[in-house]
């Protein structure tokens, strides 16, 4: 009878453990901290300036030469750059290390396994976790292997527009974040 009562008390002390587990799970999902305030005019006109320049110069690149100088992702790192330049994430070796690692592995994947559903899928997330392991996250880079899977580019895609792309937003980042007196940049390569 005595065991009988202990298995009976036990199953509901699990099941409000369970209770108490999926209400924390779900209560952090509700956030409850304040959003950072709104960059400064001085910030944003920076950054616009710096993006403009950027991708103006990739661009009339691309048009002058008939080269792909120019990608989507290139965009979200001059918003890193410039916005938020003092962010471990804006940093020379994330952005230059980021896209040219996750450039080469869309194009191995794309090599090796061609394009499907699973290959973008498992190419990004390689992605995620190469960037992670080898400490240079860059977030926009883990677009490349989407864009290189799903316009089939080869190997010189890796050069223009990852590598000198990037290299061109590293210098204007030099430039222009260093006219400001209030910016360092960067912060360590």
């Amino acid at each position: 009878m005595e065991l009988a009562q202990r298995r009976v008390k036990w199953k509901p002390a699990k099941k409000e453990q369970e209770n108490h587990m999926i209400k924390a799970y779900i209560a952090k999902m509700r956030g409850g901290g304040r959003a950072p305030s709104r960059t400064n005019f001085a910030d944003a006109i920076t950054g616009a300036v710096g993006g403009l320049m950027c991708i103006t110069i990739l661009f009339a690149l691309t048009n002058y030469t008939g080269a792909t100088w120019l990608m989507a992702s290139l965009g979200g790192s001059c918003v890193l750059v410039f916005v938020v330049w003092n962010a471990p994430l804006s940093q020379p070796r994330n952005i230059i290390g980021g896209h040219c690692l996750s450039a080469m592995i869309g194009l191995i994947i794309h090599s090796l396994l061609g394009t499907s559903i699973v290959t973008i899928g498992l190419a990004v997330g390689l992605t995620i976790f190469c960037m992670a392991f080898l400490g240079i996250i860059h977030p926009p880079a883990a677009a490349n292997p989407i864009i290189i899977l799903l316009n089939g580019y080869g190997w010189s895609y890796l050069f223009t527009p990852v590598l000198i792309g990037t290299v061109l937003i590293v210098l204007l980042g030099l430039i222009i974040n260093n006219l400001r007196d209030t910016r360092k940049y960067p912060l360590f390569w």
